[in-house]
């Protein structure tokens, strides 16, 4: 049911629609359009104060240009939600019961005003410098814009597109969305910059844009629409490259959005009257609770240890570290490249720097993994995070990291099944100082298991013995699938401990002594670790049986159902086992 019949929302099926309002009606909108913001967000969870930050500039967008003939490319496009609602999406958060509909990002499939899949940061002025050659080759003339801002620019990519869209020799406007904010702080020599463009209302000789050769502009209330308006009308179809700088207020409209940004970048769903989050939290210690305890340790204990992240310390629990021990504590902004040649630096000098990386951002790195890392086998300790199967976007998938990772030469990627061997890994991976190690922590509940120490530099499978089927479950698996398979079998169930490193003598007596082989997952299939397993027991005598997601892009798509589309529920395997 619509929760807002009376809203002129209600009239607006498409930017046509926007453009017959006036600047009181438009006001109207935008107070509408922060309501639905949070009604939503406190129902389902999502990106809350880049979108309450963006609404202005946005009805103003589609006030001035003609999308989608005129193109706007949103930078990560967490800030999305108001484009959407003007573009005919907004039963999406107008009715409850819609509030599924729409995915959190920019999509494609879902409306002609969005053009890329976009989830990452950086990437908007290198897609509109594509857009604008092209649009230059064909003889077009559409205005080409790229949105960016909320800690987007301090991505490399960001610069790497810039450079090129200086020289774009005719239409083509950088709007820079300027919160002062990244998901966390922003970090930086740009703070800097934009500050003094800030302080002296774009006026300072100390442009880094002008430099470029941007004819640059300012608007000092962003969240003004009348503001917009003109700063939009005055860009409009201009035949070349501008950069327009925006300062507007991340979260306004709801105060503890504005006092804490960083909490409420994204939100669990919560309560709009005490804006606590109604999502019960897991009791007792978590995969991250273990690894800033290992982090703390080291530190008091004076070792010359270092943790880096790329601009989201709230996922790991890294709050704590940067406050109590800022000299053991680096932020590189959002750049994942520069955090893991960083780590690679910090290595080669000696000091032990332990990454903390979310499994979706890693592919951004990809090459500084191999290059920068991996060819000169440097000890760097890596802790993933979000590498599992999920309902997420197709922007936010945590099942590519194995895949990446542990086909590098010298990387060990290790996989705990507990909270005791994920510290146990840790342990042992910061005191080592021969190669690159990657520790996959748990995404799913596991236990805590029992305190250990164990040295890892050689893999060695922990096996509880069964008959017929041996069921070789990779760390979230082991608890979440694996032993309830080998309970309905009576198979024997195997810890495999490392996603890449093979126990090639346990394997050996697992191919001798079973009539079927199982390897569980929760990562990407295809180059994945059972296909290491079976490629390695090929020409033995044994049936294997590989489980993992298949290599599709799912976009919201429910876990249960991601499981079960991959024949991962328990009757499933049990089923095909039998069968084989």
């Amino acid at each position: 049911m619509n929760k807002h019949p009376e809203y002129l929302l209600n009239q607006i099926s498409s930017p046509a629609d926007l453009k017959k309002l006036d600047i009181k009606q438009m006001q109207k909108l935008a107070e509408e359009i922060r309501t639905l913001i949070l009604e939503k967000d406190a129902a389902e969870g999502g990106h809350l104060g880049p979108d309450l930050g963006i609404v202005e500039a946005t009805i103003a967008y589609h006030y001035v240009f003609d999308a989608p003939k005129d193109k706007i490319i949103w930078d990560v496009s967490h800030q999305t939600y108001p484009h959407k609602m003007l573009t005919g999406r907004a039963l999406a958060w107008l009715d409850p019961d819609h509030y599924h509909d729409v995915t959190p990002y920019t999509n494609p499939d879902e409306s002609p005003y969005d053009y890329y899949a976009v989830g990452h940061t950086s990437t908007s002025i290198a897609l509109a410098t594509g857009m604008a050659k092209a649009r230059d080759l064909m003889g077009n003339q559409e205005n080409i814009m790229a949105l960016i801002g909320d800690g987007s620019m301090t991505g490399g990519l960001a610069y790497e597109g810039l450079n090129n869209a200086a020289i774009e020799p005719h239409n083509l406007v950088v709007v820079v969305n300027d919160n002062q904010m990244s998901i966390d702080d922003n970090v930086g020599g740009l703070v800097t910059a934009l500050k003094k463009l800030r302080d002296s209302n774009g006026e300072t000789k100390e442009n880094p844009f002008t430099a470029m050769g941007f004819d640059y502009r300012y608007v000092a209330d962003g969240n003004d629409i009348e503001s917009m308006i003109k700063a939009f009308e005055a860009v409009k179809d201009v035949d070349h490259p501008i950069l327009l700088h925006i300062n507007t207020l991340k979260g306004k409209g709801y105060q503890p959005a504005i006092d804490n940004e960083e909490a409420h970048h994204w939100v669990m769903p919560f309560d709009l009257k005490t804006d606590k989050t109604t999502v019960p939290m897991p009791e007792g210690p978590t995969a991250n609770s273990v690894a800033m305890d290992v982090m703390k340790e080291h530190i008091e204990d004076g070792d010359k240890i270092m943790a880096i992240n790329a601009a989201i310390p709230g996922v790991f629990g890294l709050d704590e570290i940067k406050e109590k021990y800022p000299a053991n504590y680096h932020d590189v902004g959002i750049a994942e490249q520069e955090s893991v040649a960083f780590a690679a630096g910090m290595a080669k000098e000696g000091a032990i720097p332990v990454l903390f990386e979310n499994s979706t951002f890693l592919q951004r790195a990809f090459d500084q993994l191999s290059h920068d890392v991996a060819a000169n086998d440097l000890p760097v300790v890596m802790m993933v995070a979000g590498g599992g199967m999920s309902g997420t976007s197709k922007t936010h998938l945590g099942i590519f990291d194995q895949v990446m990772v542990s086909n590098l030469p010298n990387w060990i990627y290790l996989a705990p099944t507990t909270l005791a061997e994920e510290k146990a890994m840790m342990e042992w991976a910061i005191k080592q100082r021969k190669h690159p190690v990657a520790i996959k922590m748990p995404t799913k509940r596991v236990p805590e298991g029992q305190e250990f120490s164990h040295d890892y530099s050689e893999i060695k499978y922990d096996i509880k013995p069964g008959k017929d089927v041996a069921i070789l479950a990779l760390g979230d698996m082991y608890s979440m699938l694996g032993e309830k398979v080998a309970d309905k079998l009576g198979a024997s169930l195997v810890n495999p401990v490392s996603a890449n490193i093979l126990d090639k003598d346990t394997l050996d007596k697992l191919a001798n002594e079973n009539k079927v082989i199982i390897t569980l997952e929760d990562n990407l299939v295809d180059g994945g670790f059972g296909e290491k397993v079976a490629s390695y027991l090929g020409d033995k005598d044994v049936k294997i049986l590989n489980y993992g997601q298949k290599r599709v892009y799912t976009d919201q798509v429910p876990l249960k159902q991601i499981l079960k589309d991959n024949r991962m529920t328990v009757d499933q395997i049990v089923e095909d086992i039998k069968n084989a």
